[in-house]
């Protein structure tokens, strides 16, 4: 990104020519697909030199360009980081940023990190006591990817049959860990059934200038809900000034039988970052005058506002 007094230049790199996020940008270009660390690195060093950019906005090796913004700040290029490497390397592993995290300044659900079927069984076995529903999911993954309910009534051919989703039968999970010595960490939770909150931020070094919280409609479909919760609002606050959180960052919560509980932290704008700014806020813009050591003014949001996102046909590229 580069910046005048007035105006700003938003120039983006990516590996694939459709990216969506080439609509947005000023200035689009490829980046080569197969760098990774200290080539990549090497290669966004000399991207922003021979572009002039002011502000470097880094999405691919994060943590990694983190660790070394000192080598961008010697050539007088800014890196906006949402975080240090070692709370974004944290934030990644979702069994030992749970683990580490104090419930003083949020709660999560109730989890135990499993590798193996013995394992697996003790935790089902410990967390069946207190919960009525268990789920699982990797302790490293994206988007949700890879998150089940523990079915123990039904099997998969009725999954399929009755088109369940986002479940996973209890004995051909165990079936699978059975032909399978160690795996991937993942945890065993206790499921939280209710509304989810997707929180978008704006933050300065651990001082939170505006979140916007989006609550889902429990029926796919039907929008979600500027929210105003207080215990979520509270958490969040604790949240940014705990790990030190800055620019665009979204925090995702789900209510259980216990409250609203924290499920994690996104180092990044939300998929969803665009209904937030409906509220009555402009965030990056916030994040930006932030940056750039300006005044910000807390916006006035706008609650109680129902939102949703309307698909629209767009060219991504006009050649083949």
């Amino acid at each position: 990104m580069a910046y005048r007094p007035s105006a700003v230049t938003i120039i983006c790199t990516h590996t694939h020519t459709t990216a969506s996020a080439f609509l947005a940008a000023d200035e689009s270009y490829l980046e080569p697909s197969a760098l990774v660390g200290q080539d990549y690195l090497d290669w966004c060093l000399e991207f922003c030199q021979r572009h002039r950019i002011d502000l470097f906005w880094p999405g691919k090796e994060a943590a990694f360009i983190s660790l070394h913004q000192a080598q961008f700040h010697a050539l007088g290029i800014q890196v906006l980081s949402v975080a240090d490497y070692d709370t974004l390397s944290l934030l990644d592993n979702k069994a030992a940023f749970y683990a580490a995290l104090d419930p003083d300044v949020a709660q999560t659900m109730e989890f135990i990190a499993v590798d193996n079927l013995y394992a697996f069984d003790h935790a089902v076995a410990e967390l069946s006591r207190r919960h009525d529903s268990l789920c699982v999911k990797p302790s490293v993954s994206v988007f949700g990817l890879g998150f089940r309910v523990l079915d123990t009534r039904r099997d998969s051919i009725t999954h399929l049959l009755k088109g369940v989703e986002y479940e996973i039968p209890l004995q051909e999970l165990r079936q699978g860990m059975m032909n399978t010595r160690s795996f991937d960490t993942m945890l065993v939770m206790e499921h939280l059934d209710g509304h989810e909150w997707s929180v978008d931020c704006a933050g300065r070094h651990g001082k939170l200038l505006c979140a916007v919280q989006r609550r889902k409609s429990l029926l796919l479909g039907h929008g979600q809900e500027i929210d105003n919760n207080a215990e979520i609002a509270g958490m969040v606050e604790r949240l940014t000034a705990h790990y030190y959180l800055n620019g665009l960052f979204n925090i995702q919560f789900k209510n259980g039988k216990d409250g609203p509980r924290l499920l994690e932290i996104n180092p990044r704008p939300s998929g969803g970052f665009g209904m937030a700014c409906l509220a009555g806020t402009n965030l990056a813009k916030l994040a930006l005058q932030a940056f750039k050591g300006e005044k910000v003014s807390p916006p006035e949001i706008h609650y109680g506002l129902k939102i949703a996102e309307v698909n629209t046909p767009v060219v991504l590229r006009d050649k083949v």
